[in-house]
Order: C-alpha cells, then sequence, then structure tokens
C-alpha cells in the first residue's frame, strides 16, 4: 500500500473569476460554523436536543508582498459603490505541482485592504493584505 504523506500548506494558489493570480502568501480565515440551538425537553435530564440552523463562513484574508494594484482597485470600486462580487478559488497543490484540493469561495468582494508598516529603518517585504467577505466556502 502507498504511503500518503499530509498535504504540505505552502503549496497554494489563488484564483478570482478563473483568472490565476499567484504571489499570495498566506490565506487565513477559510473556515465554515454551523451554528445551532438548545432545546430543553420536559422530563429528559439526561441530554438536550441540539437543532442546525445555518452555517456561517469566515471571512477570507489574502496576504502578499505589494507589487501591483489590482486588489487596491477593486476594493476602491467597492468604497464608490461599484460591488462587483467574484468566485475565488483555492487550490492545493500536492508535492507533483498537480491540483490536490479546491476550495471555492462564492460571491466574494473585498471589505478591508491594508498594508504592513513602513518602516524606513528595517529591509521587511511590505505586505499587502485584503479580506473578504462571501457567500459561502464549497469544494471545488
Amino acid at each position: 500500500m502507498a504511503r500518503r504523506d499530509p498535504f504540505r500548506s505552502f503549496r497554494f494558489w489563488i484564483e478570482i473569476d478563473n483568472l490565476a493570480q499567484g504571489g499570495f502568501s498566506r490565506v487565513r480565515g477559510a473556515s465554515v460554523e454551523i451554528k445551532y440551538e438548545s432545546y430543553h425537553e420536559g422530563g429528559l435530564n439526561e441530554h438536550e436536543h441540539k437543532f442546525a440552523t445555518r452555517a456561517v463562513h469566515s471571512p477570507i484574508v489574502l496576504e502578499r508582498g505589494l507589487v501591483e494594484d489590482s486588489m487596491w482597485v477593486w476594493h476602491r470600486e467597492i468604497v464608490e459603490g461599484r460591488i462587483k462580487r467574484k468566485t475565488l478559488a483555492i487550490v492545493l497543490k500536492d508535492d507533483r505541482g498537480q491540483d490536490a484540493r479546491r476550495w471555492l469561495v462564492d460571491s466574494a468582494f473585498p471589505v478591508k485592504w491594508s498594508i504592513s508598516d513602513l518602516d524606513a529603518s528595517g529591509a521587511q517585504i511590505l505586505v499587502e493584505s485584503i479580506e473578504f467577505a462571501h457567500h459561502g466556502l464549497r469544494a471545488g
């Protein structure tokens, strides 16, 4: 039986509306939480009933070294009231560089844009961070 090692977290690619967007160094917030309600049934003291109510998707945050301004332009359009939702794809690669997993982020739009601190005494790379609200995360 062939040995299967866990996937490595540094082999990934980002696509926005099916266009490859390389260079992102970090993806944060890829999570889904199921909210639920509890119901206490009279006379039943051993446990409470749990009922799923809805899924809550955390914002997705992408980070990369600042090289061009496409994310800033998209965010600026939102600020100006021109909301353009897009589909993001987080593509995990295997050791051979083939697609191993793909998650689609539906109807995403930027809600926060920031850069790392500017520091004349340092030599760090300037990092752009952009946070996306979206309608859901699903396997693609």
